[in-house]
């Protein structure tokens, strides 16, 4: 194939002189910055319908990408196609930016663009995955250990409102694993604590804070509007409040809990997915006594391994808002922190179960710290 390579100052001067210059790269990509006077026509266009675009196979055209390997790639094609006088811009618009040669910016959001550069460069992604992240609710109850990676990652990934409840302040205890706050906010709330460093990294991210705690007269109305729920809790009643709550409501809830120096992380849906599909009650129908499951203030966590749940947590929430990948839906996922091993429990819908068997009605709240007593 008879294709010309052509630095950035040649091709300005060629498309100075009436040269047509392609940009084939995708439209986030162009968003950012381009070579002046450059069409913007994303390679897969092009090489569908490359008429629509050059009528005339005999008439000059100049290809431009990132760096130069999709432009030489198109140019090959257009080559295929019997275009005859075909050209690729070696080093990209990288090196046309380099070589301080004209830029155009394309007026717009570039804010987002460049903060979100990352997603958008994968197809599995893109624009359109990156709008629904930036329209999605994510409701975390819970920010302390959990509810810190997961939350400092939903942020930095463009969830667009990220409620959060918790009735706790900071305590210096906490610092040592709750990694949205600071020494600085001891005595702060933590949902405003948290508030502050997820502004700070994403002032895009509406935060909605409410230091409340968990209620079955306050559930429906903190995550009614929420696409996934993140437990986040450190305690059985607000589990299965919050379980119940989300198998009423039709909601996924992606569920997270630590031990010492292992933890456990899963995705309940329930509610979208009757008889097919577990809830927490399927698991534990009933919750272990008291003194077999203490708390982290009882037996201790090592500080490092709330962020390996909290960012399993993060990643499958990301995930279920996307329609991406598997989720750990029916599959219950352990972490060995001193082995270094995961492991996973394939877990089944009861048929019995009192909420969430098929063609059951909800059968309302409980006092769920009567029941998780034993009373």
């Amino acid at each position: 194939m008879d294709i010309e390579h052509l630095t950035p100052a040649q091709a300005l001067q060629r498309l100075r002189d009436g040269t047509v210059l392609i940009d084939v790269r995708e439209a986030h990509e162009r968003a950012t910055g381009h070579a002046e006077g450059a069409l913007g026509i994303a390679r897969g266009e092009l090489e569908s319908d490359p008429a629509a675009v050059l009528p005339d196979p005999a008439a000059p055209v100049m290809l431009i990408c990132q760096v130069g390997g999709r432009s030489l790639k198109a140019a090959e094609a257009l080559c295929r196609a019997g275009y005859v006088r075909v050209a690729s811009v070696e080093g990209g618009t990288e090196r046309w930016i380099a070589e301080g040669l004209p830029v155009e910016v394309p007026a717009g959001d570039s804010d987002f663009y460049d903060r979100y550069s990352r997603h958008l460069r994968l197809p599995e992604i893109g624009e359109p995955g990156q709008r629904r992240l930036q329209a999605a609710r994510i409701a975390m109850v819970g920010a302390g250990g959990l509810g810190s990676p997961a939350a400092y990652y939903l942020a930095a990934a463009g969830v667009g409102t990220l409620v959060l409840a918790d009735d706790d302040v900071v305590d210096r205890s906490n610092l040592q694993r709750q990694i949205l706050h600071s020494d600085a906010r001891i005595g702060v709330a933590k949902v405003e604590s948290a508030r502050i460093a997820l502004s700070a990294l994403n002032p895009r991210v509406r935060v909605e804070a409410f230091p409340e705690r968990i209620t079955a007269a306050n559930v429906e109305r903190l995550i009614a509007d929420a696409d996934v729920v993140i437990d986040g809790a450190d305690n059985f009643p607000v589990r299965y409040l919050l379980n119940d709550a989300c198998v009423k409501l039709g909601k996924p809830l992606v569920y997270g809990a630590v031990h010492r120096f292992e933890g456990q992380a899963g995705v309940f849906d329930a509610g979208r997915q009757r008889g097919r599909a577990p809830c927490y009650r399927c698991l534990f129908p009933e919750p272990p006594p008291p003194e077999a499951a203490p708390n982290c203030a009882e037996a201790g966590v090592l500080g490092v391994l709330p962020g390996v749940i909290g960012l399993l947590q993060a990643t499958e929430a990301i995930k279920l808002v996307l329609g991406l990948g598997q989720p750990l839906s029916g599959r219950l996922l352990h972490f060995d922190a001193l082995a270094m091993r995961f492991r996973e429990t394939r877990l089944s819908a009861d048929p019995d179960c009192p909420v969430c068997a098929p063609d059951r009605e909800f059968p309302g709240y409980i006092d769920y710290a009567a029941f998780c007593a034993g009373a």
